[in-house]
């Protein structure tokens, strides 16, 4: 096993947040083509990738607030009721400002990346604040300190051996589902 290092998650990808078009203009949504992800998209959601939620945004929507288009690979990561949702962008997406979505830079494997915050999650939780409801912050989002294989090889090693894991996962739900039916 490679050599690890102690860093934030602000060291190895860049931190997003999102935000919501107004819903009062109809113009934002109707017709909308950009794929706009929700917490409660992920809520019944049991896959690692996500290609699009329940409603989908129009340019003229994505111009009018701080939401951005997400590309693909980025860990969309729920901070907010609740905490803790993990999937990855298929394509590119936006959110909204219930995520600390996170762009994996060049020396981070995204689908390692998914898997340490998975794995982080209740540590990540345990960050929260709010009296209404628990919130992660950006800035305690970037500060999260994680351990990481210095080496992306040995990521891709780890989150193969994971991915081939859920990959039957995965498959067994499908054909459940399909029995089901």
């Amino acid at each position: 096993m490679g050599e690890w290092k102690e860093c934030t998650i602000a060291d190895i990808g860049t931190v997003v947040g999102g935000a919501t078009p107004s819903t009062k203009k109809l113009e934002n949504y109707e017709g909308g083509t950009i794929a706009w992800i929700t917490p409660k998209d992920l809520s019944a959601f049991s896959g690692r990738y996500i290609k699009y939620g329940e409603r989908n945004i129009t340019e003229e929507g994505l111009k009018s607030c701080s939401t951005q288009l997400l590309p693909i690979n980025t860990i969309l990561f729920s901070s907010r009721a609740p905490i803790g949702y993990v999937a990855i962008a298929q394509n590119e997406v936006c959110t909204n400002q219930g995520f600390k979505s996170v762009i994996p830079n060049e020396n981070t494997d995204p689908l390692f990346l998914y898997y340490l915050l998975k794995y982080n999650k209740e540590t990540i939780e345990n960050m929260g604040s709010g009296t209404t409801f628990k919130e992660v912050s950006g800035n305690t989002m970037k500060g999260i300190k994680v351990k990481v294989p210095i080496s992306l090889e040995e990521q891709k090693r780890i989150s193969s051996i994971l991915g081939v894991l859920d990959d039957k996962i995965e498959l067994n739900t499908q054909i459940n589902n399909n029995l089901a039916a």
